[in-house]
């Protein structure tokens, strides 16, 4: 039987907001427990235990301020308590507050509301599944709109900056609209480090994409992964409810077609309980409060410099590929698409040759107009009769 302090809090946390799940877990309890306290109207009343007297009685108090306090290590309070005359053990002391830790303040889980348009809330979770025939880890992007719960899944097969990157630019592209801000975790791909005094370095990467689309890159703070509940929360249902509808693909352009017929027939139409409204419905409200995308989507494509060899060729990724002869010896710069379309500009910035990223084993990649050139400048060989050859051997 929970205490008295229990079923007030449970009544407290449930009048914030809190979902049962959330309450169960900080009160230390079932969630059973939790809907049968809420659906009574006083705390419930039992016969009193008898409890035999402990050395650590004393004391309780002088804890429980600890407690108050912030000071949480189980080792310090004892130390203390030796000082102040207590003959206990250690034991007793962590015992008593063991199941109070559930009620530290930085444990709290009551929902952080967003206006609608404000806020979009980014991660990553990953996924065991099997593509094209192979079985690999694949890397899903989850973008949820703060208000109305209304969320975009994007899979890759990495994490990286430039990954991250297009999930947000094909989150913009579903919903239509820009939000005010985007929270991120502290990836690499989006924040360098965090300060002491609370400053967040972003990556330059991810303040291009943040100045392209005009919203403000925000961060959860180092350890509180919690900051962006919600979109944690929705890694969780997209593993738990789509991959176990689908247990294969025949490609990644295969996997995100069907998430995104999942999210629009079957996830953006689920009933939220604190709402009574789907996300579907939440979102109309929403929209309207978005930002307007601008004209052209962020390059979310690598960037790399080349220096072109005097056959006319690059290296990328272990394959060669040729461009025009009159790059020969000079720099050029490269950009290769998530879909492995690779494209060279000369040092003007003109595009002048692109190819489909090949496998070593399929040989060098090569265009023939781009050697023309070379050839017509090889010295042409000349002819001789073979008269000449047969006078000398006479």
């Amino acid at each position: 039987m929970q205490s008295r302090e229990d079923f007030h809090m449970i009544k407290q946390l449930r009048a914030q907001g809190a979902h049962i799940v959330d309450i169960a877990q900080r009160i230390g309890c079932s969630e059973r427990t939790v809907r049968r306290y809420l659906a009574l109207p006083a705390p419930p009343t039992g016969r009193p235990k008898s409890r035999r007297s402990s050395k650590l009685d004393p004391f309780k108090p002088f804890i429980d301020q600890q407690l108050a306090d912030e000071v949480w290590n189980a080792e310090v309070i004892f130390q203390q308590l030796r000082e102040q005359g207590y003959a206990g053990s250690s034991t007793l002391v962590r015992e008593y507050i063991q199941p109070k830790r559930p009620l530290r303040a930085s444990k709290r889980t009551v929902r952080y509301e967003t206006h609608p348009g404000k806020q979009l809330q980014h991660d990553w979770g990953e996924i065991r599944t099997e593509v094209a025939g192979r079985l690999c880890t694949v890397n899903i992007a989850v973008n949820v709109l703060g208000y109305s719960r209304h969320f975009h899944v994007w899979a890759g097969p990495r994490q990286d900056a430039e990954h991250t990157y297009e999930s947000l630019v094909q989150a913009f592209r579903y919903f239509g609209g820009v939000p005010a801000s985007v929270l991120v975790d502290n990836q690499k791909a989006a924040v360098v480090r965090h300060d002491r005094d609370g400053k967040v370095t972003f990556n330059a990467g991810f303040l291009e994409l943040a100045n392209h689309y005009g919203f403000v890159a925000k961060a959860c703070r180092p350890q509180r992964p919690r900051t962006k509940g919600k979109t944690e929360r929705m890694v969780g249902y997209v593993k738990h409810h789509f991959f176990q509808r689908y247990r294969s693909f025949d490609s990644y352009a295969h996997l995100n077609q069907l998430l995104e017929h999942w999210l629009n027939t079957y996830a953006q139409q689920r009933l939220l309980r604190r709402f009574r409204q789907t996300p579907a419905e939440r979102f109309q409200e929403e929209q309207p409060q978005l930002l307007p995308r601008p004209e052209t989507d962020f390059d979310t494509r690598y960037y790399d410099v080349r220096h072109v060899g005097w056959d006319a060729y690059i290296d990328v990724h272990g394959n060669r590929y040729s461009v025009p002869a009159e790059c020969c010896g000079q720099r050029v710069t490269i950009r290769v698409s998530l879909d492995g379309e690779l494209t060279v500009y000369d040092i003007r910035g003109q595009e002048v040759a692109r190819h489909r990223m090949a496998d070593r084993k399929q040989g060098w990649q090569t265009v023939a107009e781009h050697h023309e050139p070379l050839w017509q400048d090889v010295l042409p060989v000349q002819h001789r009769s073979l008269a000449v050859y047969e006078e000398i051997l006479q």
